[in-house]
């Protein structure tokens, strides 16, 4: 089974988060978005330096699909029928591309807690 990564199950996975032991970032298994490595880049640049920003972007890259227009509009459309939750657009994107490609959404994330399709772990 794929797993679709967002930006929070990135960084537990790479922060070695005993819960996310047994999910990997490696190609085939796990999928993610160019939005999500943007947002771990920057979450690295922030915490830590440049050099641990590149370390983890290169270990994401290979895990990038396309997100075509039709995920886009999608995911604008989740987006504001769940306006009231406030999900970022990387989520929301992530959530359509995980629904796309049958893949679970991983997520540490509670606003999606009770969604279909999310394999939940904090």
């Amino acid at each position: 089974m794929v797993i679709f990564l967002d930006t929070y199950a990135i960084i537990e996975i790479d922060k070695g988060n005993i819960s996310y032991k047994k999910y990997t970032l490696k190609p085939l298994s796990a999928i993610t978005t160019l939005f999500n490595i943007i947002e771990v880049y920057f979450v690295y640049l922030k915490i830590y330096n440049k050099k641990e920003a590149e370390r983890i972007f290169n270990i994401i890259k290979p895990l990038v699909i396309h997100v075509d227009d039709f995920i886009l509009k999608e995911a604008m459309e989740f987006k504001l029928i769940n306006e009231k939750i406030r999900f970022s657009f990387a989520d929301c994107i992530g959530y359509t591309t995980a629904l796309k490609y049958k893949a679970k959404f991983l997520t540490g994330d509670f606003a999606f807690k009770n969604l279909d399709n999310v394999e939940f772990v904090k």
